[in-house]
């Protein structure tokens, strides 16, 4: 009788060693399922509809100009307000120029003054659905006009007081620029247009007004300047 009392309670004491043991688990898994369920959640991101609205003209700071604008909408809720169409960096990331809403308004006025802005440039991530500011060095919302080759943007920098104009080449994966060099300036200022760029090899243009046009070889994190006569030579290819 002694051996079989012994062996029911030896029994008995594997029963809860193994019952306290699932329960343990079961609760280490409840824990985990959020984490997991955060993890393979599907975010949707979006566009709204285009509508129109006014921003003080680049050229006239009291004049007003028409652009076209539409939200961001991340997981059904707007994140913010964009422009223009969306450039494709890789099939998650894609950049698309922002607009938002800055107060106008003097102290001495009643009530706020909204008034629509250009801003800068976002980057979004399709999988993560994250929302980040693309640091653009010398970009400047009012004069800078972007344009874009894989992860390389290319754009007319400006000084901070104005008067002095870059050609610039920047990369989403690094704080430098790639390319940074003065560029001939009007008398009205820094003007210029979108550079344009060519592929195979990967060259970018730029010709500010007053000056003349000029070619970089871009070339993983360096760029070089592509002589007249090189172009020829690989025109007549």
């Amino acid at each position: 009788m002694g051996l079989v009392s012994g062996d029911i309670r030896a029994n008995d004491r594997e029963m809860r060693l193994r019952r306290k043991a699932l329960l343990s688990g079961w609760a280490v898994g409840l824990l985990l399922l959020p984490a997991a369920f955060a993890a393979t959640k599907v975010h949707v991101i979006g566009f709204g509809k285009w509508m129109s609205v006014q921003t003080p003209d680049a050229g006239e700071a009291e004049k007003m100009s028409a652009i076209k604008i539409r939200p961001l909408i991340v997981d059904g809720h707007v994140k913010e307000y964009i422009t223009g169409a969306a450039h494709e960096v890789t099939d998650h990331l894609f950049v698309v120029r922002r607009v938002f809403r800055m107060n106008d308004g003097l102290p001495e006025d009643a009530a706020p003054r909204w008034q629509w802005q250009i801003g800068g440039w976002l980057m979004v991530d399709r999988v993560t659905a994250r929302v980040s500011v693309v640091n653009l060095p010398e970009f400047d919302a009012v004069s800078s006009t972007a344009s874009w080759y894989r992860d390389y943007v290319a754009y007319c920098g400006a000084s901070d007081d104005g008067k002095k104009s870059f050609a610039i080449v920047a990369q989403l994966t690094r704080r430098k620029p790639v390319l940074r060099k003065p560029l001939a300036t009007s008398e009205d200022g820094p003007r210029c247009p979108a550079p344009v760029w060519q592929r195979s090899p990967a060259r970018v243009s730029f010709e500010p007004a007053g000056g003349e046009k000029t070619t970089f070889a871009v070339r993983g994190h360096v760029a070089d300047v592509v002589i007249a006569d090189e172009e020829e030579e690989e025109g007549t290819k």
